[in-house]
């Protein structure tokens, strides 16, 4: 038998490392604890930096002045661009940033990542809320300052104001206008006919200038050698821009335009023929009619081309960049003579003579009764 000793000492030992067994557990359940705990915070701080449910509605708030990055988060998340502000608000400390968002309206679409809206706050990329209008080809000073007025654009008296006033603008070409006290309107044909988008808070002046400035860079996409044809033509670009504006008013199949700025240059350069344009007459007139009478020809007025011999003093219209290709590069005709067609096709018949031209105004005449 064993003395008491001996049992003590081995019941003594057993009992220890049971004691330990239970400490080990212990701790190995306090660490998996903590490390659940530690994987479980990562898992939801990853989760919620990720981006909300994508949504094509944009969303636009406000970022006012004096805002600090914690406020900001918290409008973010009432917008619901982001899960979570606390999370957000961290990983803005941990990437340095929310120092530099700039104040203003932003618009942005759920669905995009933490790091994009950073971004944009950054940058300042508030929203510009944009105008856009359209300048049809051909059309008058008139018309455009009435189309802008009408959409509510611009104030048509300031408008009409700075109309009058070409030292106020920048654009190189209107450099090219001359002093005639027989201008209708300085800047009539210099406003280039275009789609514009321009900021909804630009004054008259500015959307002017941009239309002045569209016609600068419409001259850059002609050929490098287009201010030679100038002088080969014998022509100033004021008088250029002239032709340009009759063919715009002329012509509406584009294949014909380089045709017609043929006829017209062999009418300018034959001095016993007026240029005898039915638009000139149209433009002299106080209200353009549908039909011009007989008696409308003999309008006394610089713009009336059947009363005045060669051009008249400036543009009637704003051409477009085809119409001043094909001022700049008219066909070599021997035409004098151009009547549009009957049939509804908007083309023309052209001729040498006045005689042919009699004859095609009868085929003119019978194409409309076919």
């Amino acid at each position: 038998m064993e003395n008491q000793e001996d049992f003590v000492e081995k019941t003594g030992s057993r009992n220890g490392w049971k004691k330990v067994k239970i400490v080990l557990a212990i701790v190995s359940f306090i660490i998996f604890l903590i490390v659940g705990v530690i994987a479980g915070g990562v898992f939801y701080g990853y989760s919620s930096l990720q981006p909300v449910e994508a949504q094509d509605e944009n969303i636009r708030f406000i970022v006012d002045p004096g805002m600090n990055s914690k406020q900001i988060a918290n409008r973010l998340e009432e917008k619901g661009l982001i899960r979570n502000q606390t999370s957000f608000t961290y990983y803005l400390k941990f990437k340095n940033e929310g120092q530099r968002f700039q104040a203003g309206e932003y618009e942005m679409k759920p669905g995009i990542t933490i790091d994009k809206i950073i971004q944009k706050l950054n940058h300042g990329e508030t929203v510009v809320d944009i105008i856009k209008f359209t300048i049809p080809e051909g059309y008058t000073l008139s018309q455009i300052a009435d189309k802008l007025s009408q959409e509510n654009l611009v104030n048509i008296d300031v408008l009409n104001e700075l109309l009058v006033q070409p030292e106020l603008f920048s654009s190189e070409s209107i450099k090219n206008i001359p002093e005639d006290e027989n201008l209708k309107y300085v800047l009539e044909g210099y406003l280039f006919p275009e789609t514009y988008e321009m900021k909804s808070d630009s004054s008259e002046q500015e959307i002017i200038e941009r239309m002045l400035l569209e016609l600068d860079r419409k001259l850059m996409t002609l050929p490098k050698n287009w201010q030679e044809q100038l002088e080969n033509q014998g022509i100033t670009f004021h008088e250029m821009m002239t032709i340009a504006s009759l063919i715009e008013r002329e012509v509406v199949v584009d294949e014909e335009r380089k045709t017609v700025a043929g006829v017209i240059y062999n009418r300018i350069r034959d001095k016993s023929i007026k240029l005898e344009i039915d638009a000139t007459v149209q433009y002299a007139l106080d209200e353009p009619k549908e039909r011009l009478l007989y008696e409308d020809l003999e309008i006394e007025s610089p713009y009336n081309t059947y009363y005045v011999e060669g051009l008249p003093p400036g543009p009637i219209a704003s051409p477009s960049i085809l119409s001043i290709e094909a001022a700049l590069y008219p066909e070599e005709t021997s035409y004098y003579y151009y009547v549009t067609k009957k049939d509804g096709s908007q083309e023309h018949l052209f001729a040498e003579t006045y005689e042919g031209h009699l004859q095609n105004i009868k085929k003119s005449k019978q194409t409309a009764q076919n």
